[in-house]
């Protein structure tokens, strides 16, 4: 029986090789994330500093409000320094010092902790609420809707933020609504109702460009109604440049808390000796200015706070940025 020659250059036959599971858009951008150092130093810090909000009754070695009024009109000085006074109690009883009420500076930090995340953070839901969905309805509805909402966006985006931030602050400032925590409330929708233009035509840009996409065009095709596309494939697919920009929101908010503080009509301090939020680092700046000579750690601490928990945001939203880019899949 005639054999049959082997035929040269024919393929092989391989083993069957195991496939690897395709990654989604959010597993790719977090191996990203963790790929970059700062971004990741940012957000350890911030865990950080979220487990000291949490427990800083348990941290702070003294009541935040407690006044010694045997040093009324003096400072205690930081542990490192110098302090021959009498009335001094160990060496890191006070570690940054006190006012010039006795309070404890390194405590009032700990709880001013507190009012920085939660103004960051609160006003942030708000302003992306808004802003999402004034600009997925502006993009999606075009016409006469879009023109009127893009026009409304203009006006309040041409209005100076940081007057509309004086004027609504010192309006309501003594009225029943404007002494809710202590002010936070009024600052946390007065920082909302001015903040969302941004947003608003990030998102309408980005529906602009998705509407007329092809799985868009399939989804009309089966006869998906205008909310199932909207929220199903447009939204979804907006949802990386959003996280983004509401990174971004957080620092200018805790700043813009730390300017009118500073003013004196933003977050109010607390004489309350069980406060959950006695003061903020604006409230601590203000003090500190006056004092910086006699005691400059009340001005020194407050600063270097509000600067680190400021570069933190920027980290991460930097190494979102990155880790989100549909250009670096």
């Amino acid at each position: 029986m005639a054999t049959s020659a082997p035929v040269f250059g024919a393929a092989r036959p391989q083993a069957l090789l195991p496939t690897r599971a395709s990654r989604s858009l959010w597993s790719d951008a977090w191996r990203r994330l963790r790929r970059n150092r700062m971004a990741m130093l940012g957000l350890l810090y911030l865990l950080f500093l979220s487990g000291v909000a949490l427990f800083a009754p348990l941290i702070a070695p003294h009541n935040p409000v407690q006044t010694d009024v045997r040093k009324a009109g003096t400072y205690r000085k930081a542990a490192w320094q110098a302090d021959p006074s009498p009335l001094r109690t160990g060496l890191w009883a006070y570690p940054l010092g006190s006012d010039s009420v006795g309070r404890d500076v390194y405590s009032r930090l700990l709880y001013g902790t507190r009012v920085s995340l939660i103004v960051g953070f609160i006003p942030m839901v708000f302003t992306l609420l808004i802003g999402v969905t004034i600009g997925l309805v502006s993009g999606y509805a075009g016409g006469w809707l879009d023109n009127l909402l893009m026009r409304f966006t203009d006006v309040i985006y041409a209005f100076p933020s940081l007057l509309f931030f004086i004027i609504m602050q010192i309006s309501f400032k003594d009225t029943a609504f404007g002494s809710l925590l202590n002010g936070l409330v009024l600052l946390f929708i007065t920082l909302s109702i001015v903040n969302w233009t941004g947003v608003a035509r990030l998102v309408r840009g980005q529906v602009l460009s998705l509407k007329e996409k092809e799985f868009v065009e399939a989804a009309r095709t089966i006869g998906a109604r205008n909310g199932q596309i909207v929220f199903r494939h447009i939204f979804r697919n907006t949802l990386a440049p959003i996280i983004v920009a509401g990174a971004f929101i957080v620092p200018g908010a805790i700043i813009t808390e730390a300017v009118l503080s500073y003013l004196g009509i933003g977050v109010r301090p607390s004489v309350k000796l069980d406060a959950p939020f006695p003061a903020s680092w604006g409230n601590m700046i203000l003090d500190g200015s006056k004092a910086w000579q006699s005691q400059p750690w009340m001005l020194i601490a407050p600063c270097i706070a509000v600067a680190l928990i400021t570069l933190a945001f920027t980290f991460v939203g930097d190494g979102l940025r990155d880790a989100l880019d549909p250009r670096d899949q």
